[in-house]
C-alpha cells in the first residue's frame, strides 16, 4: 500500500470518528428547535379540548422551560450509539413520560394532522414512531444539521404551523403533521445532554437558566456551553 493510499485511508477514518462524535446518540436528552420560527418542541400536562383529547404538544418561545426536554430512543439502539439517518426513533417527553405521537385526528387550529404526547410510563404504540430524515450529506444525525421527522404510520412531517393558541397556553404555537417537506418542518437539536459511546462521558449544553445534569448518572462528565 503506497503512502498516498495510506494517508487517504487515515483521513477517511479520522473524519468518520469526528462525525460520529458530533452525532446525536441514543438516550441523549435535548430540546428541538424549529429552524424557521426558533420555537422549541414543547409539551405539558394540558389536554386538547378537541380531537383526541390527549396531552397537547406545542411550540414554545421560552428557552428556559424544562417542559421542552425530550429523550431519544432508537429501535435496538444501545445507550450512546450514534443515530444514523433514516433510523426509526421515539421521543419521550422527559417530564410527563409520554411519547411524541400522531394519528388521524385534525389539529385544533390548522386542521392538519394532530400531534400529541401519548402513552403511560414509556408504553405507547406504533403512532409514536418517527423516521430521522437528514438534510445534510452525512450518514449520521449530526447536532449541527437540521432534520425532518417523518411520522412512520402516515408519512407526514412534524411541522410548526405558526398558528398561535390562546388560553390556557397563550402565545404557544400549534404543532401538527404536514404532508409536504418545507422550511417549517426542519428541526435542530439544542441544549441538552448528549451521551457519547463511552458510558463515562457525555457532551452537554445548557440554557442560561436551566441545568440538565439531573438527566445523567453520577459517572457522566460535562462540557458546558452557556
Amino acid at each position: 500500500m503506497n503512502i498516498i493510499v495510506q494517508c487517504s485511508l487515515l483521513i477517511f477514518l479520522f473524519d468518520s470518528v469526528l462525525t460520529q462524535q458530533d452525532a446525536v446518540t441514543c438516550s441523549s436528552t435535548f430540546k428541538l428547535v424549529n429552524q424557521q420560527s426558533g420555537d422549541r418542541l414543547h409539551s405539558h400536562d394540558v389536554k386538547y379540548g378537541s380531537g383526541s383529547g390527549q396531552q397537547s404538544v406545542t411550540g414554545s418561545p421560552n428557552a428556559d422551560d424544562v417542559n421542552s426536554y425530550w429523550q431519544v430512543q432508537g429501535e435496538n439502539c444501545d445507550r450512546g450509539v450514534p443515530i444514523k439517518c433514516d433510523s426509526i426513533i421515539r421521543l419521550i417527553h422527559v417530564v410527563t413520560k409520554r411519547y411524541l405521537h400522531s394519528h388521524d385526528f385534525a389539529s385544533p387550529l390548522s386542521h392538519n394532522q394532530e400531534v400529541s404526547a401519548f402513552g403511560e410510563d414509556g408504553v405507547g404504540d406504533a403512532g409514536d414512531r418517527w423516521k430521522v430524515m437528514c438534510t445534510g450529506r452525512n450518514d449520521y444525525w449530526l447536532r449541527k444539521d437540521g432534520i425532518r421527522l417523518q411520522h412512520v404510520v402516515t408519512g407526514k412531517y412534524l411541522h410548526l404551523t405558526g398558528d398561535t393558541y390562546g388560553r390556557p397556553i397563550h402565545g404557544q404555537k400549534e404543532i401538527s403533521c404536514y404532508s409536504h417537506a418545507n422550511s417549517q418542518n426542519i428541526w435542530k437539536v439544542d441544549a441538552g445532554v448528549y451521551i457519547r459511546t463511552s458510558s463515562e462521558s457525555v457532551s452537554s449544553t445548557r440554557d442560561e437558566q436551566s441545568d440538565t445534569r439531573s438527566q445523567s448518572t453520577s459517572t457522566d462528565h460535562f462540557d458546558d456551553e452557556l
